[in-house]
Order: structure tokens, then C-alpha cells, then sequence
């Protein structure tokens, strides 16, 4: 949550000054390829309640270059994220997306393996009591899922030990992939060592290594790590035995640790970096793409929010890879992405906002989607790099996940079976949960039914609004017993008096105690006042943040709940 939040006034400004700025760089995108999403492909840039442009398009400038001899596709820091949670529209992230568009890119690149690094399969490095089942029950649909997208070799990060080290190992084989940590002991042996795929033709080795140095709770019990470098080398030295002709390094270390393997065993063709713990539903930006030595660093943001799409193109038999996206200009293509999604998230809040659209002068969104295309374009352009006219080489392109690369139909299935599974399974462990008690002389929640004997004004108000309909958005989605989700979507959750997972009666929906604070001395005797007679807004932060939504001004948004008898 931030610190401070923007007035309508310094937003409108903000918006404007966006507007006329040239911006001129471009995130973690590169490459050419397809332009899907948004223009051609972005690089590096960066969960649970999805820029433009042709999917599956080549970007121009690369029509006569032939399909690449083999695809990687790495994502880091995946730490348990199946879907984006929130209520607004084209957000990042979604397992399904992702699905969609590795799937449909079989039919160009049938040489293709997915990478992962850094946590995978849970949020956060401890699992709570409560949510125990439900975070092990998401793991094991990630990884149901992560088989049907073709996971091929992960090096798990401290958070994938947090149901112990034999839950990874069962959540593992679901996935199919090899586990790559060469340097642990402690571990099942065949993590130990390295895999090998064949890949177009190429073969291509595959090490790993994991460090808990700066890890969050340190190292699992039971398990150590050694120095990662040392190990590396061994690794690259027995893959070249058993015929590798490349090898790629997955590395939860962190990004300065895996530079520095990088730099160390020049003989990678890339090195996959992921963190080795993570925590918290933030989404991360995605790094510049850049290479240390010819060694290729690739990092996609977290929680499946974006990913890193390298394209090797053979030529001639050399497996020396030119740059053919031009990393050199990694931070231009950075700065360039960072104003787009800044412009893009105030195109969306103006968009979903009547209030806002109201204060702007007429043609202003038209406008601020003028000058969006305009960044997109600017960006795109940055990636028309015509291929190398000889020899081997290498495209670097980052795909934002959103809702345009479409939903695979394998997924889709997963994730509902998991969500009726939870439901129910919550709703039967959690029946005899009730509200914590009250205190003596403290007021409980009464429910919007209590105030509407004197604010049926208010309750008229309330009742064309979006928050009286909360709950249902997740009854229809069999999602309403999931602990992910419930506390956004009722009044006074676990609150004294108020309400629980499965407690809900008269507290569905975002209602009026939600702003106004527990109300049952007041509905007992008016002369009581409410606890927050006229809240300023605050309340509102305690769902509506990144990542459920671009941004968020209460004092902006505020207008929205008000009307005859409520606020006005």
C-alpha cells in the first residue's frame, strides 16, 4: 500500500503531463517476433481475484527471418500465482494466458521448453494454519497446470519448502519437470543433477543451483546449500560429456549471484535468474534484458506476470549467438514501458471511473489513447532490428500475460475444479466458525438491514452500487468459501461481531459498516454515533491496491458511492 495517494486535481495534472512528454524507452521488452499484446514484444517487466496489438503477428522487420531453431520461455518468481484477483479490467498475470499463447506457439515453434526459477509454487516462505489445505490444494493445480503448459526444468526458490520438503517433492513430479539444484544436499538425488533436451535438434543441457544465504528463514531443515559457481562449472562440464552442445543455468539466487555465475562459467548460453524467497502479493517490474560477457540474463516479472520468450535462430551449424534484439538499448526500452503503463493505468482508472470522466475536458481519454498508441508505437520501433545478415543469433522479446493471449481450455478446467474443490472443502472445515465476541460496551455489526429502517435514502444509494453486489461475484465463481477471497467481498471480516468464511448471514457485500465502522449501539439507540460518521476513504485501501487494481484515489473515487440521503 502507499504511503501517500494523489488528489483528482494532481491525477488529472499527472495524466496530462504524460501526455506530453515524448518518452522514449522501453521496458523489458526486445525482440521481434510476434507482437503480441501490446506492439511487438516487450522485455522484461514484471494476482489471485490481465499491451495490444496483433497476436501472433510477426513485428515488422523480421517477415523473411525463418522460425527459430529452438524457444525458451522463463519466468521467475512465480511464488503460487494461477490468476490476478481484483475488479478491474486487463490485468497481468493468469496461468491461462500463458497457457493460451505457449500452446498456440507450438504450431510455429514446436521446439520450445518452458524454464522457471526462483519460487514456484507458493506465495509466501510459511504456510498459515487456516489456509494450509487451500495453498497446498493451489499448488497442486499450479502444478497440474505448469505439466499441460510443459514445464521443463525449474530450481525451486525457499518459499516451494514451506509444506516441506516431502509436499515439494510429491508437487514436483506432478509437474513432470526436472528439479535442477546441483548444489544442495539434503535434497532427492536427481535434483542434484543436471538435464538434458533435445531441442530442434540442439541439445541443451540444463543446471541449476539455489541459494539460501539471503533467503528468508535460511535454508529448509535438513538441507544445505554450497557455493553455486563451483557447482555450475561441474554441471556445465558433465552436460558437454553427455553430448549438451549449450547449456542454460536456472539460478533462485537472486540477480546479482547469478551475474556473477554468469561471469564465472562464460561457457552458459543464459542464465535464468529467480529469487531465492519471496513474499507478498506485489508484482515486481521486469528487469532490462542485458548479458554479461555473451552469457544472456533473462528474468520475466513475478507471479506470472510476464515472461521471457528467447528465440535461438542456428545458422549454419554455429552455436554462436549474435544479439540479434539489441540489448544495448534494455534501460530506452525500460523507461519507455514504465511511462506506458503508467499512462495505461490512467487511461484505465479514467475509464472505469464516471466521476473522473466527468472532470476531464471532452476528449481527453480519446486523447490519453492517442498518446498510449502513439508510446506503443515508439516502442515497437525500437524493435524493428533487422536480423544479422550472417551467422547465428538470438532474439530477446518479454510478453506481458494478459487477457488477449486468450484462455486455454486445460487450464480453464484446472482452475474451476480447484476452485468447486476449495469451496466446498472450506465450507464443510470452517461450518462451526463464528465471529469473534464483542467486548463489553463495544458495538457489533448489525447489517446493511439494521440502518435501512432510517437510510432507506442511503440504502437506495447503496443499492445501485457495485459493493452490493460483492458477494455474488463470487458465489458465481464457487469462490466464496475461499479464504483468497471472502474478506474483500463481506462486511466485518474477522472482526468481533462480525463476520467469518462461512458466517456471512446479513454481512454479505460490502456494506455500510465497511466505511461507517460497526453500527449496533447506533441502530439501538440513534443518539449513539456511528464510530466514523464521515469517512474520508481510508477504508477503501484495505482491498483496493495494487496489485487489484492500476491505482486507486479514494478522494476520486469516492463520488461514486454518494448520492440522495448518503453523503449529499
Amino acid at each position: 500500500m502507499r504511503a501517500s495517494l494523489p488528489t483528482t486535481r494532481h491525477f488529472l495534472a499527472s495524466t496530462r503531463r504524460l501526455a506530453r512528454r515524448g518518452l522514449r524507452s522501453l521496458a523489458p521488452l526486445l525482440v521481434s517476433g510476434l507482437a503480441l499484446g501490446v506492439s511487438p514484444l516487450s522485455l522484461l517487466a514484471c494476482q489471485g481475484c490481465r499491451g495490444t496489438g496483433g497476436q501472433g503477428q510477426p513485428a515488422q522487420g523480421t517477415a523473411s527471418v525463418a522460425a527459430p531453431t529452438f524457444r525458451l520461455y522463463a519466468v521467475s518468481d512465480v511464488a503460487g500465482a494461477i490468476e490476478p484477483c481484483g475488479c478491474v479490467k486487463d490485468q497481468l498475470g493468469g496461468l491461462d494466458h500463458l497457457a493460451a499463447y505457449v500452446l498456440a506457439e507450438k504450431k510455429n515453434v514446436p521446439a520450445s521448453a518452458v524454464l522457471s526459477a526462483g519460487p514456484l509454487f507458493f506465495l509466501d516462505p510459511t504456510l498459515s494454519g487456516e489456509k494450509r489445505a487451500q495453498d497446498i490444494k493451489k499448488a497442486e493445480t499450479l502444478a497440474s497446470a505448469l505439466a499441460h503448459v510443459g514445464l521443463v526444468a525449474f530450481a525451486p526458490g525457499r518459499n516451494d519448502w514451506a509444506a516441506g520438503g516431502e509436499e515439494l517433492a510429491r508437487l514436483s513430479s506432478v509437474t513432470g519437470a526436472a528439479v535442477v539444484a546441483g548444489n544442495l544436499d539434503g535434497v532427492p538425488a536427481p535434483w542434484r543433477g543436471p538435464s538434458l533436451r533435445d531441442l530442434g535438434g540442439i541439445k541443451v543441457g540444463f543446471a541449476g543451483a539455489v541459494s539460501f544465504a539471503r533467503a528468508e528463514l535460511g535454508a529448509p531443515e535438513g538441507v544445505t546449500a554450497a557455493e553455486a559457481i563451483p557447482v555450475i562449472r561441474a554441471q556445465v562440464a558433465e552436460l558437454k560429456k553427455k553430448g549438451a552442445q549449450v547449456v542454460v543455468a536456472l539460478l533462485a539466487t537472486g540477480r546479482g549471484e547469478a551475474k556473477r555465475v554468469a561471469e564465472a562459467v562464460p561457457e552458459l548460453l543464459a542464465v535464468v535468474c529467480g529469487s531465492a524467497s519471496s513474499r507478498g502479493e506485489g508484482n515486481s517490474e521486469t528487469p532490462s534484458a542485458e548479458r554479461v560477457g555473451d552469457v544472456i540474463v533473462a528474468e520475466s516479472g513475478n507471479h506470472l506476470t510476464t515472461a521471457v520468450v528467447l528465440d535461438f535462430f542456428v545458422r549454419d551449424g554455429s552455436l554462436k549467438f549474435a544479439d540479434g534484439s539489441g540489448l544495448e538499448e534494455a534501460q530506452k526500452r525500460s523507461s519507455l514501458q514504465r511511462r506506458i503503463e503508467e499512462l495505461r493505468g490512467r487511461v484505465a482508472q479514467l475509464e472505469s471511473s464516471a466521476e473522473l470522466r466527468q472532470k476531464v475536458q471532452k476528449g481527453d481519454i480519446e486523447a490519453r489513447r492517442a498518446e498510449l498508441t502513439k508510446l506503443e508505437a515508439e516502442r515497437a520501433s525500437l524493435d524493428k532490428r533487422p536480423a544479422p545478415a550472417t551467422g547465428s543469433f538470438f532474439r530477446y522479446q518479454v510478453v506481458e500475460v494478459r487477457e488477449k493471449l486468450g484462455s486455454d481450455p486445460g487450464v480453464i478446467d484446472r482452475l474451476g475444479a480447484y476452485y468447486k474443490h476449495v469451496n466446498e472443502a472450506n465450507r464443510v472445515a470452517f461450518a462451526g466458525k463464528v465471529p469473534r465476541p464483542v467486548a463489553k460496551g463495544q458495538p457489533s455489526y448489525a447489517g446493511v438491514d439494521a440502518c435501512d429502517a432510517c437510510h432507506s435514502d442511503a440504502r437506495e444509494v447503496w443499492d445501485k452500487t457495485p459493493h452490493a453486489r460483492a458477494y455474488a461475484t463470487l458465489t458465481k465463481q464457487h469462490k466464496e468459501f475461499n479464504l483468497d477471497c471472502v474478506s474483500c467481498h463481506v462486511t466485518g471480516y474477522d472482526q468481533p461481531g462480525g463476520s467469518t468464511v462461512t458466517a456471512v448471514k446479513g454481512k454479505e457485500n460490502v456494506q455500510c459498516e465497511t466505511c461507517h465502522g460497526p453500527s449496533s449501539l447506533h441502530a439501538d439507540n440513534p443518539k449513539v454515533a456511528v464510530p466514523i460518521p464521515k469517512p474520508k476513504g481510508d477504508q477503501c485501501l484495505a482491498c483496493h491496491h495494487p496489485p487489484h487494481v492500476h491505482e486507486f484515489d479514494p478522494a476520486a473515487r469516492m463520488p461514486e458511492i454518494l448520492g440522495k440521503g448518503h453523503g449529499r
